[in-house]
């Protein structure tokens, strides 16, 4: 250890160049890095939905749920499997270990849902997915003045689909509304009128609102795909639909027996705000998406839309990006203040190009942890950035007890050369001891389990590589810088 130290304080125009790499590549680090805020996480969740119409809760239980749970029973890599079953629905959520593929796992999960023997009549295919992480990025709401519910969803809907044409947004959810719904009222004096019954009349619309694929039809010169596209949404479209044709000729479509209309269902789903009804549309994240960027791009297509819509307006109720940007304002004040702190302080009691350099550690600490923090995945959140308000307070210490025993040298009288050296030497133990104590603490966030271990874990590393890059800064750049200015 001595020869690096007694080598850079000689050739301090490496001390130079490495400086110049940290400002470099630190730079480089700091702006490729994402925005998020929580730490990202991989996904270790496997999702089973069924769809089974009209069925009750116990029936989704007993004839999807359990059979499904008995298979999943012994599967290798499973650590928790939940389920909830729902008129009409059901789900299963299945927890995968940490260690394990989670793509791996879902084509194990598919393959025991495949080995059910039968599933009930009626019931919709099954849907196995994997759980993509996603995070809430901005809240907001649409209102309008003396305007239906109905209009308002539609302009909800525009809404949305300018949100996914700017890039980096793809995580989009409207809601604040019932389902829409075609009811068909039929008429029972009427159908006794016509001779007809209710299943007729369900068969008749069951037959006729089809998208149906024929076949092809292949030629000398061309291949013809014979197609059925006979799907309505709309009630207006659904009146026409021919119920029954008389001896004669007469057609009794379903608006002669029925009245059709578009509606929405009778579920009580809807906001409110001031006592204005409206609709809200809710942006998130997935881990390739950068947090204040979206958040940025969104806010800016609000401004442009209040200003060209007079009696609709996007109001913002929740920010994420807010308090992460509070945070690393935060964290930039105090830097600024803890140098400013050093520089005064040190001042004082040495000299103020003592301090200069003292206080220079902080920024070059902080670019030398950006230089890795991609590679090792961080990104700026709430939790990496608190983890840097705290190691600013324990980032000097090393430098100043290095920087105050080498000015104690000089003033026996040694040259600032012997000085640098003798005076590092002389704390090397203290120092390294207090700083591998330090990163010893802060490592036992990384043995934590779970969803906590994966949070805290960034915090953590953001420390320790903070400290480990202020303390090369102590022991390498301090003493060259020292040994080189006038501040001996």
């Amino acid at each position: 250890m001595k020869s690096i130290i007694n080598y850079f304080i000689k050739y301090h125009v490496a001390v130079n160049v490495i400086i110049i790499a940290f400002l470099l590549f630190g730079t480089l680090g700091l702006r490729s890095l994402k925005s998020s805020y929580f730490p990202l996480t991989e996904s270790h969740i496997v999702q089973i939905s069924a769809i089974y119409p009209g069925a009750s809760p116990a029936e989704i239980e007993e004839g999807v749920i359990l059979k499904i749970e008995d298979n999943l029973k012994g599967l290798r890599g499973v650590e928790r499997v939940t389920s909830i079953s729902r008129e009409n629905s059901g789900s299963i959520t299945v927890e995968v270990e940490e260690d394990l593929d989670i793509n791996f796992m879902l084509l194990e999960v598919k393959n025991a849902v495949d080995r059910v023997p039968s599933y009930p009549t009626g019931m919709e295919p099954l849907v196995v997915s994997k759980r993509e992480p996603i995070r809430s990025t901005i809240n907001f709401a649409l209102t309008a003045i003396n305007t239906s519910l109905l209009d308002l969803k539609k302009i909800g809907r525009q809404v949305e689909n300018d949100l996914r044409a700017l890039p980096g947004i793809s995580q989009i959810n409207v809601s604040g509304y019932p389902d829409e719904e075609i009811e068909i009222a039929v008429n029972e004096n009427k159908l006794l009128a016509y001779g007809l019954s209710f299943s007729q009349v369900a068969q008749a619309v069951a037959k006729t609102n089809i998208i149906v694929t024929g076949g092809r039809v292949k030629t000398n010169a061309e291949e013809f795909l014979i197609r059925a596209n006979n799907k309505f949404y709309y009630a207006d479209e659904l009146s026409n639909i021919e119920v029954l044709s008389l001896n004669d000729g007469t057609q009794i479509l379903l608006k002669d027996v029925a009245e059709v209309q578009d509606r929405f269902s009778e579920t009580p789903n809807r906001s409110y705000l001031e006592d204005e009804v409206l609709i809200n549309i809710s942006v998130s994240s997935t881990n390739s998406e950068d947090v204040i960027s979206s958040a940025e791009t969104i806010r800016n297509y609000i401004q442009e839309f209040n200003q060209t819509n007079k009696n609709i307006k996007l109001e913002v109720l929740n920010d994420a990006s807010i308090t992460l940007t509070e945070r690393t304002e935060l964290l930039a004040k105090n830097i600024f203040q803890g140098m400013l702190l050093v520089l005064l302080f040190l001042s004082i009691f040495l000299n103020s190009r003592m301090a200069f350099w003292v206080a220079f550690g902080l920024p070059v600490s902080f670019l030398g942890m950006f230089i890795f923090a991609p590679i090792l995945g961080l990104t700026i959140n709430v939790l990496s950035t608190f983890g840097m308000i705290i190691v600013i307070g324990i980032l000097v210490d090393d430098a100043i007890v290095i920087a105050e025993n080498i000015y104690q040298h000089y003033e026996k009288g040694k040259s600032p050369y012997r000085a640098a050296i003798d005076g590092v030497l002389e704390v090397l133990p203290p120092v390294v001891s207090a700083i591998i104590t330090t990163i010893l603490a802060f490592s036992l966030f990384l043995f934590l389990d779970g969803r906590i271990g994966e949070f805290f874990g960034e915090l953590s590393v953001v420390v320790m590589l903070t400290l480990f890059i202020s303390l090369i800064e102590a022991l390498i750049i301090l003493p060259a810088h020292l040994a080189h200015s006038k501040s001996l």
